[in-house]
């Protein structure tokens, strides 16, 4: 499944080119992900995620390669569920460009995903990839507000990051049903409209038949 989304944030391309550099940053701004370890360009993480009354926590792991004159990276990304059979890999790829507003992000998403999230289908499943990249952007462009871009090159490019020896907390679940509620409800649409037209037909042969 391939999914593509685009976003801008307000920050000249070169320094929000050196912000993308440093995972340690970047990752908590991502809804229900949490960076654990990052060693030069390999890292693992955890990302919780939820339908309904049922969660799912997926551990895994994943490598960005990065292209500096084009401002490009690529994330090759693969995990399984803690507590289940469910698999999910992606390969995403992010491109920044300038933009009258600063700098636009394009992001392609080459997603495998099996288990419970699956059955949701590509509709339903870009609607969910659009709001959490829409969190993701208005996280980051508070980071870039707030903190400024004083990542640089050098961040990911030296020995194993402790993330400063704190212990990753655990991530807040994304609630996948909240996001899947809309394309739910359209496509339950003419299904509703087909009952009602059906329950008007009957009504009317029953009062016909009656007289």
């Amino acid at each position: 499944m391939q999914l593509d989304h685009t976003f801008t944030v307000p920050a000249d391309p070169d320094d929000a080119w050196k912000l993308f550099h440093d995972l340690d940053r970047v990752a908590p701004c991502m809804p229900g992900a949490v960076l654990d370890t990052l060693d030069a360009d390999s890292f693992t993480g955890r990302v919780k995620v939820k339908v309904g009354a049922v969660q799912m926590s997926y551990r895994g792991e994943g490598t960005v390669t990065r292209d500096d004159a084009a401002r490009s990276m690529l994330l090759d990304l693969s995990g399984s569920e803690i507590r289940g059979a469910g698999t999910a890999s992606a390969t995403v790829t992010a491109t920044l460009t300038a933009d009258p507003a600063g700098t636009r992000v394009r992001v392609r998403t080459d997603l495998d995903i099996t288990g419970r999230p699956a059955q949701f289908g590509r509709g339903i499943m870009t609607e969910v990839g659009d709001r959490i990249v829409q969190q993701f952007a208005t996280r980051l462009e508070e980071l870039l507000r707030d903190a400024g871009p004083t990542a640089s090159a050098e961040s990911t490019t030296g020995t194993t990051k402790t993330l400063q020896g704190r212990v990753a907390p655990e991530p807040e679940a994304i609630d996948l049903g909240a996001a899947a509620l809309p394309v739910l409800l359209r496509k339950a649409a003419a299904p509703t409209a087909a009952v009602l037209c059906a329950v008007v037909v009957l009504q009317v042969l029953r009062r016909r038949s009656r007289r």
